[in-house]
């Protein structure tokens, strides 16, 4: 049977097993947002000995999900979900996400990838969202297609755990087993993390991984590089 698509002010409303397919359409690596280009900081972290095997890499990823920028890109695509939910526009907390990036590169794989998103993303709204940080882009854009908030922070954490991890692959190097215990390890994580963003605010905003902004501040002057943050 094809599925009902129904458009009630601005929201598009089709069923759970369409908006699944949605989701992982728009947060898998074929997407065209540019994520593998981004290793967000960890080719510096590699380089500097910080993450040289699975467990180091287990360790590190968790800290960003948990109480990082993972965690704070979480915090704001659940504001951008709610904003966009009420019809309401995401333009401050996209200007609060811009400021949050610490590093140059951090603001340009957020504003990129966001770009990125909204142009992508128009092959199912008819036309692009408004520019904005990726984690923003996807919040709207989720609540606009009437797709669960937690499972929208599940789906976007796994893609950018997914690919970070995948980055790691290359550049520690590990190898495809390690590389998918790295991801069955940290998937509770992400877990608890969608969980917890659910019912967070802007005021739980805040990360405590300096080590991370530290390495993504080397990684602009670094010499040899593959990845563009």
């Amino acid at each position: 049977m094809p599925t009902a698509t129904i458009t009630i002010t601005g929201m598009v409303m089709i069923d759970d097993t369409a908006r699944l397919v949605r989701l992982l359409s728009w947060l898998s690596p074929a997407f065209p947002v540019g994520a593998f280009a981004y290793s967000h900081g960890l080719e510096r972290a590699v380089h500097d000995g910080l993450i040289e095997d699975r467990a180091t890499l287990v360790d590190w990823l968790g800290e960003i999900v948990r109480s990082g920028s993972g965690w704070n890109d979480a915090v704001l695509l659940g504001e951008a979900w709610r904003l966009a939910s009420r019809g309401e526009s995401c333009a401050t907390v996209a200007e609060l996400a811009e400021a949050m990036a610490g590093t140059r590169e951090r603001h340009r794989e957020t504003t990129l990838q966001g770009e990125a998103f909204g142009q992508a993303v128009s092959h199912w709204t008819g036309e692009a969202i408004e520019p904005a940080p990726y984690a923003v882009a996807v919040g709207q854009a989720a609540a606009q297609h009437g797709i669960g908030l937690e499972q929208a922070l599940a789906g976007f954490l796994h893609a950018f755990t997914a690919n970070l991890v995948q980055a790691a692959i290359r550049l520690v190097p590990l190898g495809q087993r390690d590389g998918v215990q790295a991801l069955a390890a940290l998937e509770p994580i992400m877990l608890a993390t969608a969980r917890r963003a659910c019912l967070a605010t802007l005021d739980d905003l805040g990360a405590c991984t300096l080590m991370s902004d530290i390495v993504s501040m080397q990684h602009e002057t670094q010499y040899s590089r593959i990845f563009r943050s």
